[in-house]
C-alpha cells in the first residue's frame, strides 16, 4: 500500500464523516450532494498541502481533473449517475496511484456487501427504520453513494495500519 499511514490518520478523521454523509443521503434520496462533494475537495485542497509532498499534491489533483472527465464521459453514455462521477472525482486525490488494483478490489468487495446489505434490508424488518428512503423504491438502480463512501472510508481505515 503506497498510502503512507500518517497520511491517513490525518485524512480520515475529515473523510469519514463525508463518507456517511454521502452514503446516507444517496440511500435517502438517491442524491450526492454537491456539497458534499465540494466539503471532501475543500478537505483535500486544504489538508492535502500539508499531509503530501507538494509533487505528490499536484499529481493528485490530476487525478481529479482526469476522474472527474471520464466521469462526465461516463454520465454522458448513461454509465453512472452525475453524483457518482462527482464523488469520485473528488475522492481520487485521496488515493496513492500505485493503490489502483487495491482500490478496485476494495471496491468490488464493497459493492458487491453494499448491494447484498441494501438487497437484505430492503426485504426485511429493518425497512422500517427509514421507510421514507427512495433507495428502496429504485430497483434496479442502486445507491452508488453507499459503496463510493464506504470504499473511500475503508481505504483510508486500512491504510491507518497498512499504509508505509
Amino acid at each position: 500500500m503506497e498510502l503512507t499511514t500518517h497520511a491517513a490518520w490525518l485524512f480520515l478523521p475529515f473523510v469519514l464523516p463525508i463518507c456517511i454523509w454521502v452514503a446516507w443521503s444517496d440511500l435517502r434520496a438517491m442524491k450526492i450532494p454537491n456539497k458534499a462533494v465540494l466539503a471532501l475537495v475543500a478537505v483535500f485542497l486544504l489538508l492535502g498541502l500539508w499531509v503530501l509532498p507538494l509533487e505528490a499534491y499536484l499529481w493528485r489533483l490530476l487525478q481529479l481533473l482526469v476522474v472527474l472527465l471520464a466521469g462526465v464521459l461516463l454520465n454522458a453514455l448513461g454509465a453512472i449517475g452525475a453524483g457518482d462521477a462527482k464523488f469520485a472525482a473528488a475522492a481520487a486525490p485521496f488515493i496513492a496511484l500505485g493503490d489502483i488494483r487495491l482500490l478496485l478490489a476494495l471496491y468490488a468487495a464493497n459493492l458487491a456487501a453494499a448491494l447484498l446489505t441494501h438487497r437484505l434490508a430492503k426485504h426485511s424488518p429493518l425497512r422500517h427504520l427509514a421507510p421514507e428512503w427512495k433507495s428502496w423504491a429504485a430497483s434496479p438502480e442502486f445507491p452508488m453513494g453507499f459503496s463510493l463512501g464506504g470504499t473511500l472510508a475503508l481505504y483510508l481505515a486500512l491504510g491507518t495500519v497498512l499504509g508505509q
